[in-house]
């Protein structure tokens, strides 16, 4: 039988799934590549690999793609590695740098700029060093592990996970495992059971995880970010979709 191909991140926020999938008998069924966000996805359009946990967004760019688990990498509220980080109140910038790392909070940033805090800077792509502004008037986008340890280091800080609940009172979903062709049902249960068994040792793998003086891996792991993909969070998943639409 042909090994299904699978496409993950390997910030800090998907290590609970790496571990359920490199500590169950699921391992010996997939060809597990480890990836930025971008390039997740990417795979996925270009048919590369079966499932990957892609940025929500770039769904828009696939002809075919559904769900196929439980879990994703969420929060309700602030989740503490998705910021803009700024210079000044973010209703005075007129520039904006984005992550290359990132399409989803790209794009969320993008719609709570227009919808939320009503304003349009221009947005920079590609910025020779996109993640520090030293004008006053230039803010950027930054996810991920980068921003451990970074939310002292500037004056106006926006979790975009924490703006976006105030924005809509709903979750959010940064990423979510999409498969771009049918996948056995067989599959799909023991591919769950294997994320959700790294989810139930998330206390085992935070001990092999160094230690930061800058930032709790616990909080982050255990409380930060929620990993259920609820009905709350499917919804908030399509209303963001509609959003990049408008844009």
């Amino acid at each position: 039988m042909n090994k299904i191909r699978i496409s993950a991140v390997s910030y800090t926020n998907t290590k609970p799934f790496l571990y359920g999938l490199q500590h169950s008998a699921i391992k010996d069924r997939i060809d597990l590549s480890l990836d930025m966000p971008s390039d997740c996805a990417q795979k996925l359009i270009d048919d590369k690999v079966d499932i990957g946990l892609i940025p929500v967004a770039a769904t828009l760019n696939m002809p075919q793609w559904e769900i196929v688990s439980a879990y994703c990498i969420g929060a309700v509220g602030p989740v503490n590695s998705v910021f803009i980080f700024s210079n000044c109140p973010i209703e005075q910038v007129t520039k904006i740098q984005l992550d290359p790392e990132s399409r989803s909070s790209n794009n969320l940033a993008k719609v709570l700029l227009k919808n939320y805090w009503k304003v349009q800077p221009e947005q920079i792509v590609n910025a020779p060093d996109y993640a520090e502004s030293t004008d006053p008037l230039t803010a950027f986008v930054q996810i991920g592990d980068r921003t451990f340890g970074k939310t002292e280091e500037y004056k106006y800080v926006y979790d975009l996970a924490g703006e976006w609940q105030k924005f809509t009172g709903l979750p959010f979903v940064f990423a979510a495992w999409i498969a771009n062709k049918p996948i056995p049902d067989d599959f799909i249960k023991e591919f769950d059971q294997a994320l959700r068994h790294g989810l139930a040792h998330r206390h085992e793998l935070l001990k092999e995880l160094p230690r930061r003086a800058d930032f709790d891996l616990e909080d982050y792991l255990m409380h930060k970010l929620d990993f259920d993909l609820t009905e709350d969070k499917k919804k908030a998943l399509y209303l963001f979709l509609d959003y990049i639409k408008a844009l």
